[in-house]
């Protein structure tokens, strides 16, 4: 098994990283696989809406020049995900956001798999980012790995982090658990216990009515 970890951060070995690797290692030492992707701090362009993605059925973005299609190629043969971000003005970066609207609107890989959401600030604004990211989730049908509080570290450099003990131990619990569900799902595969489908048209509607 094997789990993927986004660094939305621009910094590649700061204080987000420091919160992903911390994870990472709790699941290592849990025989689960895993690979940090840093987004890097060169521009990422946001979705535009064009809908190519979905009328092509490839799964991939159509602006093709930049980090969402290597994450999404990585995403196919992952068994969960952990989301990372610093935050900026309360919310999760810029970079992050467009990374995320287009990599959920384009691919088709994320249903029934795991996920978790980190956060890193300074001081404050760390509840706002994590409920923002946490949102991608539930809409992309993928189980979220609990923890036993918020997913967030305190910090202005990754050393202030590494004396964030709380917060470490946060990361390293939502590492245990990402690896409680994944063996859950895995066990529950080899009893033949099917993912559930939509087995209904999917809806949509407005708040419009004649």
């Amino acid at each position: 098994m094997h789990v993927l970890l986004i660094n939305g951060s621009p910094r590649e070995k700061g204080c987000t990283y420091t919160a992903l690797n911390e994870v990472a290692q709790t699941l290592q030492k849990e025989d689960i696989g895993t690979d940090i992707i840093h987004i890097g701090a060169e521009p990422i362009r946001g979705c535009t809406a064009c809908v190519h993605c979905k009328q092509s059925g490839s799964g991939r973005c159509v602006y093709g020049n930049d980090i969402v299609n290597v994450i999404l190629g990585k995403a196919e043969t992952a068994d969960g995900f952990i989301f990372g971000s610093p935050v900026y003005y309360a919310g999760a970066n810029g970079a992050m956001i467009s990374v995320m609207d287009r990599m959920f609107f384009a691919g088709n890989c994320f249903a029934h798999k795991p996920a978790g959401c980190v956060v890193s600030a300074r001081r404050a604004g760390t509840t706002a980012a994590l409920d923002q990211l946490n949102k991608y989730l539930p809409i992309s049908g993928m189980p979220m790995a609990p923890s036993m509080y918020w997913n967030m570290v305190h910090g202005h450099t990754p050393e202030d982090v590494r004396q964030d003990e709380e917060g470490l131990q946060i990361m390293r619990v939502l590492g245990r658990n990402m690896a409680w569900l994944l063996r859950c799902i895995q066990a529950g595969k080899k009893a033949g216990i099917a993912l559930p489908t939509l087995d209904e048209p999917r809806l949509r509607t407005n708040f419009i009515r004649d």
